[in-house]
């Protein structure tokens, strides 16, 4: 029997809350271990828990979104967050990436986007839709933590050509594919992105390379 995709809820909207659980309770392979109103409580639940990916509202009293994932990741690497966003939340979006959310979705989305994004962090593909990296970048970006990396100057052709179409979404293989090299060299290619650019995860990467003039939306 394939397993199920566990699922934990942060998110202190209580109304949204069981909406979301009903959402997915309708999808076979999918189930909700653990809703948590704040942080701190899921924080507590992960002793005892090991959900697969984490939907993380941002605001919430007593422990946010942020707070929460940085000390979650911080004992549980392997965790997807997925980041809940809803309208007003676009300066949060770059610490939300920078403290390791591997995925944004819109409180708004439907079930099919919900679902498209939980399964692609469980590919290990970030799920970031197209128009929030747009809010991203050009509303947020002059008020962000900055970063003094010059990418341009530190990464080889061949990084910078991975580099394009990490930010074009493309997964590994379609990388391989497209540029002729094997799946485990785009994979290296990655990680030395990351290592140079001092990048969290993919999503923080795309960030950075637009933020720094490297590619353009």
């Amino acid at each position: 029997m394939k397993k199920k995709i566990t699922i934990s809820i942060v998110d202190d909207h209580e109304l949204f809350c069981d909406g979301l659980e009903v959402v997915i309770s309708q999808i076979k392979d999918f189930k909700l271990i653990s809703k948590a109103s704040n942080g701190k409580i899921f924080l507590e639940q992960l002793e005892t828990i090991e959900p697969d990916v984490v939907l993380m509202d941002i605001n919430m009293p007593v422990l946010d979104g942020i707070q929460t994932t940085t000390l979650a990741l911080q004992k549980y690497p392997q965790l997807k967050v997925i980041t809940l966003s809803s309208y007003g939340d676009e300066v949060y979006y770059y610490k939300m990436i920078k403290a390791g959310a591997f995925g944004f979705v819109q409180k708004k989305s439907g079930k099919k986007e919900l679902e498209t994004a939980i399964r692609s962090v469980m590919d290990g593909i970030n799920f970031f839709p197209h128009n929030l990296m747009h809010k991203i970048i050009f509303k947020v970006s002059n008020k962000a933590e900055g970063s003094t990396t010059n990418i341009k100057t530190e990464l080889s052709r061949r990084e910078k050509e991975v580099l394009l179409l990490v930010c074009k979404g493309y997964s590994n293989k379609e990388i391989a594919e497209k540029l002729f090299i094997s799946p485990n060299t785009v994979e290296n290619h990655r990680s030395n992105l990351l290592s140079k650019t001092g990048a969290r995860n993919a999503a923080h990467l795309v960030f950075q390379a637009i933020k720094d003039g490297l590619i353009e939306l």
